[in-house]
C-alpha cells in the first residue's frame, strides 16, 4: 500500500501533467535509503560502544526500510573508524558511531579532524567516570581518597582506557580540581586497567560505572564517587564530587553522525529514524542492562554539547599538560 507521501506526490504530479515521471525523479522523492546502512563503530566487538551500535541496529528496523548494519573498525583510539565515515561519499550510507574522544584527540595532534567535520544525528549515551578502589583499601570515602593522593604526590595510581582517552582526562580533570597528582597508568582500554585493579597492581581506575559494575556488585571493588551532575540510579549510595564540594561533571559520551557534506534530505531522513528509534522501550531496557546510560539529545543540542566538551577539553590538554 502506498503511504500518505507517496499518494500525495502522485496527485501533484498529475496535477502537473507528469505522471509518467517515476516517484524516484530525485526533486520530489525521497528514495534513501535503498540499500543497508553501514553504522561504523570506532571500537573493539565487545564492548560497550559496539554494544549500543548493535542494540540501536536492532531498535531502528522498524522505522528505515534498510537494515543498519555494524562494522567494527578500531585502532588509534577512535581515529581509525571516524576517518573511514569522513572519507566515504557524502550519501549517508556510512554512519558513524562517534566517542568523546573526538573532542579530545585533536588537542594531543592525534587527529587531523574535529566534531566539525560531522554533521549530528543525535546523542544516545552517556556515562560519567567514577573513581573505583579494591573492596578492601583503606580508602571508604572520595576524601580519604585524595587525602591519600595529597599526602604522597604521584604515587597514587589510577588506570585509565589509555594516554589521552576520556578517562585520562576525567582523572586530570579531578586533580586540577583538587590540587592532588596522580600517577596516570595508560591501558589497552576501560576493561584491562579495571583487571589490573583487581590484581592490585593500581590503586584506583577512573572509568565508567558500567564498566566496573559487576565487580562491585560481587564485592570485589567499592566505588566512591561518580563525577556526574546527580546519583545514578544503580549505584544510588555512591555520591557525586559535587556533593562532596568538587565543581566536576565528566564523561564519555556516544552518538551519530555523518560526514558534514551529507544531502539535508538525508540527515533529515536519518534523525527522524533515530528519534523513532530512542523512543523504542527495548533500546532503552537494552541499555539498562548494559549499565549504558541513555542520554538522548536532538542534533542540535549534540552539536552544542560537542562544542562546548571540544573547547573543556582543549584547556584541560593545555592546563594539565598531557602528552600525546
Amino acid at each position: 500500500m502506498p503511504d500518505f507521501h507517496d499518494t500525495t506526490r502522485r496527485r501533484i504530479l498529475q496535477g502537473l501533467g507528469l505522471a509518467a515521471l517515476p516517484l524516484s525523479w530525485p526533486a520530489l522523492a525521497d528514495t534513501y535509503p535503498a540499500k543497508p546502512v553501514e553504522l561504523v563503530v570506532p571500537a573493539s566487538a565487545g564492548g560497550g560502544t559496539d554494544a549500543l551500535a548493535r542494540a540501536f541496529a536492532e531498535a531502528v528496523k522498524k522505522h528505515l526500510p534498510q537494515p543498519a548494519v555494524v562494522n567494527d573498525k578500531p585502532g588509534a583510539s577512535g581515529v581509525v573508524g571516524m576517518s573511514d565515515v569522513l572519507n566515504a561519499k557524502p550519501d549517508g550510507y556510512k554512519v558513524s558511531v562517534v566517542i568523546a574522544e573526538l573532542v579530545i584527540l585533536p588537542h594531543l595532534g592525534l587527529s587531523k579532524f574535529t566534531y566539525a567535520d560531522f554533521q549530528p544525528v543525535a546523542r544516545l549515551n552517556a556515562d560519567p567516570a567514577a573513581i573505583t578502589v579494591q573492596a578492601d583499601s583503606p580508602w571508604n570515602t572520595i576524601e580519604d581518597f585524595l587525602a591519600a593522593a595529597k599526602a604522597k604526590p604521584g604515587e597514587v595510581k589510577v588506570g585509565n582506557s589509555g594516554n589521552g582517552s576520556i578517562w585520562h582526562l576525567a582523572a586530570a580533570g579531578l586533580e586540577d580540581k583538587t590540587g592532588v597528582k596522580f600517577n596516570h597508568v595508560p591501558y589497552q582500554g576501560a576493561a584491562p586497567g579495571v583487571v589490573a585493579l583487581l590484581g592490585g597492581h593500581i590503586d584506583a581506575v577512573a572509568v565508567s560505572p558500567g564498566e566496573v559494575a559487576a565487580h562491585v556488585q560481587g564485592g570485589k571493588l567499592k566505588m566512591l564517587a561518580v563525577m556526574a551532575d546527580q546519583r545514578l540510579k544503580a549505584f544510588d549510595k555512591v555520591p557525586t564530587l559535587k556533593e562532596r564540594k568538587i565543581d566536576l561533571s565528566i564523561g564519555t559520551w556516544r552518538g551519530l553522525a555523518v560526514v558534514k557534506a551529507t544531502p539535508a534530505d538525508i540527515v533529515t531522513v536519518l534523525r527522524t529514524a533515530t528519534r523513532k528509534a530512542a523512543d523504542e522501550p527495548m533500546l532503552r531496557e537494552q541499555l539498562e542492562k548494559l549499565n549504558l546510560g541513555f542520554a538522548y539529545l536532538d542534533a542540535d543540542a549534540f552539536g552544542q554539547a560537542m562544542q562546548r566538551d571540544h573547547e573543556y577539553f582543549k584547556q584541560l590538554v593545555q592546563k594539565v599538560g598531557i602528552k600525546p
